[in-house]
């Protein structure tokens, strides 16, 4: 499928910042805390405490600028898709108010910022980044291919808590991993109720998600990603040792994941579902607070 003919190569005059603010979501870091957080996660548990700030402050600009890079490749393999979609259509790539030119300068400009960042972390952060640009950039092309693309997009997600406790540790402990299984396993989760906005779109052009897949069981696919998350979550807290708050903390999140999983049993508008999705903010708040708390019990 081919996009709008106003949206081939020739710039426009100028540098269009209000397009290039929305071409990396500028006004809706959503993503970017769902991307931060888990890194946080890794953190605080791979210090026993209070990581070092500039760790923190690392951290954060990589996630802003690695989730920016990540919409724009995501536009870039989905043009033809995103002006066939209701909710996509009046994104700058898709209704043509920006060239692929521009994307791609931009998406230069911010993995360039991304690799700085890395000279000030240890080498095996280095060897590890390549895997996360490459998650990045395969993830938009899985929805293509198989019928749960939520899961390279939980992968990617996930990518972020090895590095942080690479950054923290220079070595990969058990722990990391079930960090890693939780936040793939979460992502799977709250982008399968993302999805929910899109389905009907979906349905027509004949791209794969997993609100799709699992239809009218929706709440069952969703129902077992979380429990996988709440199970290499409390497997992570085991291996670390952690104090009750942690496990406070946790038992919260299914209570909360509780009341989500009532919910997508009931029709939803795309509203509710991006409220839904929108929450798991506080999920990972949440998390973070009892970690730190059972890590300084």
């Amino acid at each position: 499928m081919s996009a709008p003919a106003n949206s081939s190569f020739p710039a426009a005059p100028g540098i269009p910042w209000s397009a290039l603010a929305r071409l990396i979501r500028l006004q809706n870091q959503t993503g970017t805390y769902l991307l931060l957080l888990p890194t946080f996660w890794a953190l605080i548990l791979a210090a026993r405490g209070f990581p070092p700030l500039h760790l923190l402050a690392i951290f954060l600009a990589g996630s802003f600028l690695m989730r920016s890079a990540g919409v724009i490749l995501n536009d870039l393999a989905d043009q033809g898709f995103d002006w066939q979609v209701t909710r996509t259509r009046a994104r700058p790539l898709a209704s043509g108010e920006l060239t692929r030119r521009h994307a791609i300068i931009l998406l230069t400009i911010l993995l360039m910022l991304a690799a700085g960042l890395l000279l000030l972390l240890s080498p095996l952060v280095a060897w590890l980044s390549p895997v996360a640009v490459f998650l990045a950039a395969l993830y938009p092309y899985c929805k293509r291919w198989i019928h749960i693309p939520q899961a390279m997009l939980g992968i990617a997600f996930g990518w972020g808590t090895v590095m942080a406790w690479a950054a923290v540790q220079g070595q990969l402990d058990a722990p990391v991993w079930c960090l890693f299984g939780a936040t793939a396993a979460w992502a799977v989760a709250y982008d399968t109720i993302y999805a929910i906005q899109d389905q009907e779109d979906d349905r027509r052009i004949g791209v794969k998600s997993a609100a799709l897949y699992f239809g009218a069981s929706i709440h069952l696919g969703v129902g077992l990603a979380f429990g996988v998350m709440m199970a290499f979550l409390t497997a992570a807290g085991w291996l670390a040792d952690l104090g009750w708050p942690y496990y406070a903390a946790l038992l919260g999140v299914m209570i909360f994941f509780y009341f989500q999983i009532r919910r997508l049993q009931q029709p939803l508008t795309p509203a509710h579902a991006f409220e839904m999705f929108r929450a798991h903010i506080w999920v990972g708040v949440t998390l973070l607070i009892g970690l730190l708390g059972g890590v300084l019990r």
